[in-house]
């Protein structure tokens, strides 16, 4: 991002690269193969993001009725996947009318209330017992159901005409690096496909969902999509769909959270950056307890000191970058939050002491 366009902008803005997103999601398609990809909007569901990727994925997961009906004008046209737990009958009702794809399902109480509804194609969600060391998250407790709940769920659903098993979706944890996550698509695939096809299910898909790593403590490691992707093709069965539901390691790299500083001070020996904004705009940094990365966009001179960078909101938590070196910075000086792309303005609490919203700007 150059100082020029960081000029223009009306503080604190979001800026996302589509151009970069739309370069990147094609990389990943080509490194995939065969497997499908779809994208978890809830990494970031943005108009123009879903529009940047839409050539590039195979459809979208949402996990809400908001994102269903949301995807569902960006993208009018896009295969849908609908997962999460806790879905209403309403929402069950909605997916419906909307022509999602596939459905996964949660657990027996759910699926007893879609067999009310009418036809769907369904995807009966695994809770395995098996361990991801490393994992940042492990997607288990109300995520999924365990083999018999899923035996019986299997049961269930042959014998109800207007449903059918698709497959099986186990996403079981988050934060993993290319081997890791291969690993566990193995031991997945191992499970799942004998069992699909114990009850009947010819053309098996098997959803692995996402967790692919993304280190905001080092923003130029990748996750190694060809690896990942030539693994997956091996692994394949002829017979079989393979599909994946990536979001942050898709988007966090092609979106920035640019402001400036209003004030400069030292209080008991530490020096504090207060920027406008705030972790309401951006929550990523709280939310994963980390210093978020960041450019320094104004032409700076002099040594390098530590200091913490905070926002306007009156809690001692409102912490972008904790300790971390910076030039000798002034108020109207502009800092750019790099990895801003996914889970970030989603997800803060954005009317917590009624700031103004950032503004959005788009690069294609």
């Amino acid at each position: 991002m150059t100082p020029d366009l960081a000029r223009d902008l009306t503080y604190p803005a979001y800026v996302y690269d589509l151009a970069g997103l739309a370069g990147h999601a094609d990389a990943i398609r080509a490194a995939l193969g065969g497997t499908e990809l779809f994208y978890a909007a809830k990494a970031n569901p943005d108009t123009e993001i879903l529009r940047a990727l839409a050539p590039h994925i195979d459809g979208v997961e949402v996990s809400s009725g908001g994102e269903l009906a949301h995807v569902r004008r960006a993208l009018p046209d896009v295969p849908l996947a609908f997962g999460g737990p806790g879905k209403t009958d309403e929402e069950l009702a909605q997916a419906l009318a909307l022509n999602v794809d596939r459905i996964h399902v949660e657990s027996p109480r759910e699926l007893a209330r879609l067999q009310m509804l009418g036809p769907a194609d369904v995807l009966l969600r695994a809770n395995l017992p098996l361990t991801a060391p490393g994992a940042v998250l492990t997607m288990n407790g109300p995520f999924g159901m365990d083999e018999h709940d899923l035996d019986a769920c299997a049961r269930s659903i042959a014998g109800t005409p207007h449903l059918t098993l698709r497959g099986i979706h186990a996403h079981l944890a988050s934060g993993l690096d290319a081997p890791a996550l291969l690993d566990m698509a193995g031991r997945i695939t191992a499970w799942a496909l004998p069992w699909l096809r114990a009850h009947g299910v010819t053309e098996p898909e098997i959803n692995l969902g996402g967790g692919m790593a993304v280190d905001y403590t080092a923003p130029e490691e990748r996750f190694d999509w060809t690896a990942y992707g030539g693994g997956l093709t091996l692994a394949r069965p002829p017979d079989a769909t393979l599909r994946i539901e990536p979001g942050r390691a898709i988007t966090a790299y092609h979106g920035r959270y640019v402001t400036d500083v209003l004030d400069v001070k030292t209080t008991r020996g530490e020096t504090y950056v207060i920027l406008r904004g705030g972790t309401h705009h951006l929550r990523t940094p709280a939310a994963k307890g980390h210093s978020h990365p960041f450019e320094v966009l104004t032409p700076k001179s002099g040594p390098l000191s530590k200091a913490t960078l905070v926002g306007q909101l009156c809690t001692p938590k409102d912490v972008f970058a904790r300790d971390v070196p910076v030039p000798p910075l002034t108020p109207g000086d502009v800092i750019a939050f790099t990895m801003a792309g996914a889970y970030a303005w989603n997800i803060s609490h954005h009317d917590f002491l009624m700031h103004p919203h950032p503004t959005f700007h788009y690069v294609r």
